[in-house]
């Protein structure tokens, strides 16, 4: 497996998890109060944090324990990637608009970070799993 394929998975699985870590939290945290009350913003960047460092962290394990020649991409490592990361796009601009709305709107604060933290997961997401495909059964044929 190249080393791009397991960087995709890894993105995959720190983005999910991260983002049902501080689902679990602040649902656990709103108990019997609004949602919107809940404070977000320490466990929003905790989040955040972790799935960085756990990335790193664990692109340096995959690096560590991949031969030597691996870290080398070619035309095709690079066609995945730009084709994932256009794929992942999609829901930045998505998340982006929502956001526009939610402040024309005037919504609290909690639901328009929400709105683009979630774009960003999503775009994760959507981004690996696209990447994923592309190793496993090759790029689509426009």
């Amino acid at each position: 497996m190249p080393v791009e394929e397991k960087s995709a998975w890894i993105m995959l699985v720190v983005t999910i998890c991260a983002y049902a870590i501080y689902v679990f939290v602040i649902l656990g945290q709103a108990g019997h109060t609004a949602v919107a009350e809940v404070p977000y913003i320490p466990v929003m960047l905790w989040s955040i944090g972790g799935a960085i460092a756990a990335s790193i962290a664990l692109n340096a394990l995959a690096g560590i324990f991949s031969p030597r020649n691996a870290g080398k991409k070619d035309q095709r490592d690079r066609e995945i990637y730009r084709f994932g990361e256009y794929m992942g796009q999609s829901f930045l601009v998505i998340g982006g608009v929502a956001a526009l709305i939610m402040a024309m709107a005037e919504l609290p604060y909690f639901w328009i970070a929400n709105a683009i933290y979630l774009s960003f997961v999503l775009a994760a997401i959507l981004s690996s799993i696209a990447k994923v495909i592309a190793y496993r059964g090759g790029l689509p044929a426009w």
